[in-house]
């Protein structure tokens, strides 16, 4: 074949250093298109962006051209420095670790919507229950002690 095709669906989770709640509601819209910027800038489309004051969302449609870790990596590194750099909030860093789950084209309607409804979802249930649940739906092989773990 002469070309490469792919179709990479990626839904990524990561919080804030100690879950503390720092991004608050007139931070997010910035952020978010920060973090779309950051992503396209490298080839990457983010087809939903969501969350709550201790944590966010993306549902990125992945260029082959970069592994996640090293996506999500820049992603953090880079919101970081704009968010102390541009809100001045001191002390803002991300937790070490993230999820990704792959899901495929006929998902995403389900995935983008529940992205989109991240405030709604977290009046009844804590960011524990969510990874969780999801980690438990996908199949995946997890440690609890490491998927709930609060503060690193």
């Amino acid at each position: 074949m002469a070309n490469t095709y792919t179709q990479i669906y990626l839904h990524v989770i990561f919080a804030v250093k100690n879950r503390a709640s720092l991004i608050l509601p007139e931070l997010q819209d910035e952020l978010y298109a920060y973090i779309c910027g950051a992503c396209k800038n490298r080839n990457h489309t983010v087809m939903a962006i969501g969350g709550i004051g201790d944590h966010i969302h993306l549902l990125i449609s992945m260029h082959p051209s970069e592994g996640i870790s090293t996506l999500v990596q820049a992603i953090k590194a880079q919101s970081s420095k704009w968010i102390h750099d541009n809100k001045g909030i001191v002390g803002f860093a991300w937790q070490a670790g993230y999820a990704a789950f792959s899901y495929s084209k006929s998902q995403l309607p389900q995935v983008i919507k529940y992205i989109s409804n991240q405030k709604e979802h977290h009046e009844q249930h804590n960011f524990d229950d969510e990874m969780l649940n999801i980690a438990v739906k996908s199949g995946m092989n997890f440690k609890q002690e490491y998927l709930l773990k609060g503060v690193d």
